[in-house]
């Protein structure tokens, strides 16, 4: 049975009277961060790239979302009515330039509706499908996940459209094929484990199969319209598809490039390396950690190291970056040059993620005081690495890893628990994005958006009361903070000096930390600049 139903997007009149918005070409912001300085020695040199998107909502793509949707024996109930809010919820959030199909699952799978333009007409009708719901039968995720697909797969309408399939379930799997072993391609599947009795294992699985899916464990099932709307908070929010950064090595060899479990090609130790991220949202930040070798050089000089660029989609139109080329300069000095901050706080947070996936390796084979001394040395080390405590990032480290060490007191609270709390905070760390987990929805906000912080407080209240209104797309734009200022030059000192004004404009012009406007993309430079000068001339 084919899928290829889905309706076309009937564009609505403009009755504003307020002419359409620009389409920009930059959706990104790049930047580069790195020491100024290498010893002329071999040696070996860090550079972190930062890809944030930064684009306007006023231009997004349409969203085409399947929501696959456990209706199970075990959901009868209060977990069933949680899951009917969550869904209204996200149904009133979608706006005309989004479609929405809803599949279910217990024994098979059955889709409710195809993709379904979203009009006031077909909220109302999606959401008496939502409503009429119950609860039978077992768990077979992986024939509802197979529908899921192919709701997208069959598709007529395809350009420029963002995809996402939001899978929720609350159980074992006892029926069907195993769920972790279906190829979803390149769609982002975001798996939802709902109260205490999901199989972490195979929805974090799923997720990581995916690009740039994440598993968001629900163990209290009043956080479930919480959970279902920071994920619908970023899919409204893409800014950017298929986004790719290659870097290619020039004066030096690429030891390694951590950018968490994000596909990576390479041919051989001389061919570029390119990371693959899928989308990314408004305000959402990817950062790549290139380790360099560097060469010997025989004398000061300045030596192009790395090639960057990299290319994405938007609105069906793909943009490539211009190439940029990193220089750092070789210095007979004696001091090194301390690390920049900025990379040895992405080195913990790298370090702190990996040690709680060793810890939950010890535990998953029954060593929990294994596991509780590899969370309480990540914790020492977080301790040792900064006296502010008002370091967001570290603090909450420091907090992800009280929480898992609470969660495995027991081998019990363990398994029902602590593992669920652990898989859901590799997959966050691994893909740079936001994935809830805790019971305080507030507590752990690492990778959160401004959109997802928004869409928080209105999901608290929508639960509460679900018959008030909530705000529009286009509302949540308009309420978006404001970009913070880019931070200005430092000004260069008076010089002095029969080519004094040719010097300081050579080192205004190289020396400049702020924006460059490139095809398609802001680059932000966040380096140094050496200058010497050797008498008269």
């Amino acid at each position: 049975m084919s899928f290829n139903d889905d309706e076309p997007i009937v564009a609505s009149q403009d009755v504003s009277g307020e002419k359409p918005a620009t389409f920009l070409a930059g959706k990104t912001k790049a930047k580069i961060i790195n020491k100024a300085t290498a010893p002329l020695e071999q040696s070996e040199f860090k550079v972190m790239l930062e890809l944030m998107g930064a684009g306007s909502g006023n231009d997004r793509s349409g969203v085409d979302l399947v929501t696959v949707l456990d209706v199970s024996g075990s959901m009868d109930g209060e977990k069933l009515e949680k899951m009917k809010i969550a869904m209204l919820f996200m149904i009133k959030k979608l706006s005309p330039i989004d479609r929405l199909s809803i599949v279910t699952f217990s024994g098979g799978s059955k889709r409710l509706c195809p993709l379904r333009q979203i009009t006031e007409n077909s909220q109302a009708e999606i959401e008496k499908l939502v409503n009429a719901l119950v609860a039978n039968g077992g768990t077979n995720i992986s024939a509802g996940l197979q529908t899921g697909l192919k709701v997208l797969n069959d598709r007529r309408h395809t350009s420029g459209r963002v995809v996402g399939i939001m899978l929720m379930s609350d159980g074992q799997p006892n029926q069907g094929d195993d769920a972790a072993q279906v190829p979803v391609g390149n769609v982002p599947v975001y798996t939802f484990g709902f109260g205490a009795d999901h199989d972490p294992r195979v929805l974090n699985a799923i997720a990581n199969h995916s690009m740039g899916g994440t598993f968001s464990e629900v163990r209290n099932q009043n956080n479930l319209s919480i959970a279902f709307s920071q994920c619908l908070a970023g899919l409204l929010t893409v800014v950017v598809q298929d986004l790719k950064l290659t870097v290619t090595k020039v004066e030096s060899t690429i030891v390694k490039v951590s950018a968490g479990n994000y596909p990576q090609s390479k041919d051989d130790d001389a061919s570029p390396v390119t990371v693959s991220f899928g989308d990314l949202y408004n305000k959402e930040v990817r950062k790549v950690i290139v380790d360099l070798l560097l060469p010997a050089a025989s004398s000061p000089t300045g030596s192009d190291v790395l090639e960057i660029t990299y290319t994405y989609s938007t609105g069906g139109k793909l943009f490539d970056a211009s190439p940029i080329i990193l220089t750092v300069s070789r210095t007979g000095r004696t001091s090194v040059e301390p690390e920049r901050e900025e990379v040895m706080m992405e080195e913990n947070r790298l370090r702190t993620a990996q040690m709680i996936k060793e810890s939950r390796v010890m535990a998953d084979d029954k060593k929990l005081d294994g596991a509780l001394k590899k969370l309480a040395e990540a914790q020492s080390l977080l301790e040792n690495v900064v006296n502010d405590e008002s370091n967001p990032l570290i603090e909450m480290l420091k907090s992800e890893l009280q929480q898992m060490s609470r969660l495995m007191k027991t081998q019990e609270i363990y398994e029902k628990q602590g593992r669920p709390f652990a898989l859901s905070s590799e997959t966050s760390h691994n893909r740079q994005r936001f994935a809830a987990r805790g019971d305080d929805p507030k507590e752990l906000r690492l990778f959160a958006t401004p959109r997802m912080d928004a869409y928080l407080e209105q999901a608290m209240s929508f639960d509460e009361d679900p018959s008030k209104p909530l705000p529009s797309v286009d509302e949540d734009e308009k309420h978006e903070p404001e970009p913070e200022p880019e931070p200005e030059p430092e000004p260069i000192p008076p010089m002095v000096g029969t080519l004094s004004h040719y010097i300081q404009t050579a080192i205004q012009v190289k020396g400049y930390h702020g924006m460059l406007k490139t095809q398609g993309a802001d680059l932000d430079f966040v380096t140094h600049f050496t200058f010497s000068y050797y008498g008269d001339h």
